[in-house]
């Protein structure tokens, strides 16, 4: 199936133009930050933005997966990128023309990398199960894993000379160049709107359906939320890792850099060897194995010593990332794509809601010196969240005789 993949000019035109932008994107928000912390009072702001733009993406991302599932996602991503390099020009522009940037050019730009992400994620996913064959989800999925990490670690080398060398216009000249690369292959894919085709007519849809739907399958609910903690994980220990690193360990910047670097190893690890597994074994056994794998190794974190906790990072990547392919699998395998966007949207609005909550919760907790304890709550919640995909799994094989699927029917929205 991966050589079918390979061979399909579709297929090659999205990994081109994902590389394209990844990379843009990912060098900007990388830059930003590290800008942002370095100005005057920039350390608060920072916080405040990303809290802010925490609770934005929350509360748009139901709207954003019912427009996903009601546009044409070709045109969606287009739009996306153009409204970006249009925004990205005039913010280069200021710095060729001689003027300085400030605290409020860095929020800005800043937002409109978090807003672009929230709306590429989604409609990217969607456009792949709408356009790619059943037998070759498994193989996307973990190609496109691949792809993600391999253009961070491109985006987040790069970002390190650049922001020694280039001043902030230079940086972002070169995003703009990448999102106008990104629309050169968009506007070359072949697409027509699936729905269209079939009916005639644009679907009318309700940024709820995908709750409605899911409650109608609650044990896949259940299994899916709870294979979602992971990540979740990821997002916290993003903020947890350095203060860990710094207060505990005791170790420099170099160390927080390996750190990364092996994480990275670990993630393209799992996108190579994750499809293998989820074609012999199933997706809800390769999630289960993820989960589990996540679980143990971050509950391993505050017990070992430097050398250990780095070796711990790649497997906390193979957990994630390889419970994110094979989900990513069991989603397009089982959810109508004239809902996909609706039912993938719920998902990330409840891990954007956990985020928010127990970030919150954490940050009180560190700066009263209580790192530790905040690993120990995140074991914790990992710990009960492979309890509940394990229960609801083994639900689901009782529920459907023998099959190993959770499979739901197909229904007509």
């Amino acid at each position: 199936m991966m050589k079918n993949l390979y061979n399909d000019t579709r297929f090659r035109l999205i990994i081109c133009a994902n590389i394209a932008s990844s990379i843009g994107s990912g060098i900007t928000m990388i830059a930003i930050p590290w800008m942002l912390v370095s100005s005057e009072s920039g350390n608060a702001v920072f916080g405040y933005v990303s809290i802010g733009m925490t609770i934005i993406s929350f509360a748009i991302t139901p709207f954003v997966g019912n427009l996903v599932d009601k546009v044409s996602r070709k045109k969606l991503l287009l739009t996306s990128q153009i409204v970006c390099l249009i925004f990205l020009s005039f913010f280069a522009m200021i710095g060729f023309v001689g003027l300085s940037y400030e605290i409020w050019h860095y929020t800005i730009i800043y937002m409109i990398g978090s807003l672009y992400y929230t709306i590429f994620f989604p409609t990217m996913f969607a456009l792949n199960q709408e356009i790619f064959n059943k037998d070759q989800y498994k193989s996307l999925n973990g190609i496109m894993e691949v792809q993600g990490q391999l253009s961070s670690m491109i985006a987040g080398g790069i970002a390190s000379i650049l922001l020694l060398k280039w001043d902030l216009h230079y940086i972002l000249l070169l995003d703009v160049l990448t999102y106008g690369a990104a629309i050169y292959f968009y506007v070359k894919l072949p697409y027509v709107r699936n729905s269209i085709i079939n009916t005639g007519k644009m679907i009318k849809s309700k940024a709820s359906d995908g709750l409605t739907y899911m409650l109608k399958h609650p044990i896949m609910f259940v299994f899916l939320v709870f294979s979602f903690m992971p990540f979740i994980g990821v997002m916290l220990t993003n903020y947890l890792f350095p203060v860990y690193l710094v207060d505990i360990l005791k170790a420099d910047a170099s160390v927080y850099g390996l750190e990364g670097m092996i994480y990275a190893i670990g993630a393209v690890a799992a996108g190579l060897f994750v499809p293998t597994l989820a074609r012999r074994a199933g997706n809800e056994r390769t999630i289960i194995f993820g989960v589990i794998t996540y679980t143990i190794a971050i509950s391993l974190i505050v017990f070992v010593n430097l050398p250990v906790y780095l070796s711990l990072m790649f497997f906390l990547a193979l957990g994630n990332s390889g419970a994110r392919v094979a989900r990513n699998s069991y989603l397009m395998d089982n959810i109508p794509n004239d809902i996909i966007g609706r039912v993938d949207s719920l998902f990330r609005s409840i891990g954007l809601l956990l985020r928010i909550v127990l970030l919150a919760t954490f940050t009180g907790m560190v700066s009263s010196g209580l790192i530790v304890l905040c690993f120990l709550v995140l074991s914790s919640l990992l710990v009960i969240s492979s309890i509940f995909v394990i229960f609801s799994w083994k639900k689901g094989l009782a529920l459907n005789g023998k099959s190993i699927n959770l499979t739901m029917e197909s229904e007509i929205i």
